[in-house]
């Protein structure tokens, strides 16, 4: 393999490697040079879209070619610009997906789903040298890739508990998107407004919505002890009688330390006098009815002591 020209390797330094055919061409290189490396020394990633210093392309490197063979005003979108933010419930299914202006066409081509729009951003960051759509259209784009309600609401409420964006912002793509579009989005946008921290919770929140005894329940509250001393934040939370209900998901509790956390922390609520109930996913999901009657009972328990003085604040206060 010959040698690439000295001024390409500014280029692919910036470029993790990934040149397209046009800039290999700009830059000296023949098309039989580019004809012989093509699947020799190099790997064909994209249409005339080459990585040169890896047998296999990396993540980054797939990222960099699609937005490359996308075009200059192309940004990573969707579930991949929410994964480049950190975004723990972004599945990409392998695809990377790239936004173009609406002066483009919309196109699969190999891993990349390339995506027209008419809609500006203008929250686009450069992240390891690409364009990054912003945290709060990326987020609102997955969400509409996504099949499952329980996902769009997983990925909405992690970027607000996270504030990595706002609701008001997520509620403004939201409202920018076509009516077919929003009516996937809008539950999810409504759960992440309560101030739940999980879809587990929410669902718990919802249970309990449906009942006729129990009052109207408090999200993530902050929590004051007759002292003063702030206490942990409770799940959900019933304020006229000072009981908590906990949420104690299989994930979070993935190994032991964690779960031992857990019970330290219900234990300092209890201690300040608090009702605390725990509650699974699971156990929600399979027996609604019972958990529901569970609640209800701690909370009839609860109404027969005397309140501790604990005070709660709502989470934006």
């Amino acid at each position: 393999m010959k040698p690439l020209p000295e001024t390409l390797s500014g280029v692919l330094a910036a470029q993790f490697g990934v040149v397209t055919r046009e800039q290999l061409l700009r830059h000296g290189v023949s098309k039989e040079a580019i004809r012989w490396n093509a699947g020799r020394s190099w790997r064909v990633i994209l249409p005339c879209t080459y990585v040169t210093n890896e047998v296999h392309a990396s993540e980054k490197q797939r990222r960099m070619g699609a937005l490359l063979f996308a075009g200059p005003l192309s940004a990573l979108a969707g579930m991949t610009a929410a994964s480049v933010h950190g975004l723990k419930n972004a599945d990409q299914r392998g695809r990377v997906h790239v936004v173009v202006p609406g002066s483009q066409a919309s196109r699969r081509r190999g891993y990349t789903n390339i995506r027209r729009s008419l809609l500006d951003d203008a929250g686009v960051v450069v992240r390891d040298g690409m364009r990054v759509s912003s945290v709060a259209r990326a987020c609102v784009d997955a969400a509409i890739e996504e099949r499952r309600a329980s996902n769009r609401t997983a990925l909405l409420v992690e970027a607000v508990q996270r504030d990595l964006t706002t609701v008001d912002q997520l509620a403004e793509w939201c409202y920018r998107l076509r009516p077919c579009d929003v009516a996937k989005v809008l539950p999810a946008l409504e759960t992440a407004a309560l101030g739940v921290w999980s879809v587990p919770e929410a669902e718990v929140l919802d249970l309990m919505g449906t009942s006729l005894v129990l009052p109207e329940v408090m999200t993530n509250p902050h929590l004051v002890d007759a002292n003063g001393r702030k206490l942990i934040t409770p799940d959900l939370w019933l304020d006229d009688v000072a009981m908590a209900v906990m949420v104690h998901s299989k994930e979070y509790h993935a190994n032991g330390e964690q779960f031992v956390d857990t019970i330290d922390r219900d234990g300092e609520l209890v201690a300040a006098g608090v009702v605390v109930l725990g509650v699974t996913p699971t156990g929600v999901r399979r027996n609604p009815r019972g958990t529901l009657q569970r609640i209800e009972a701690a909370y009839a328990a609860a109404h027969r002591r005397e309140r501790p003085a604990v005070v709660a604040q709502p989470q934006a206060a």
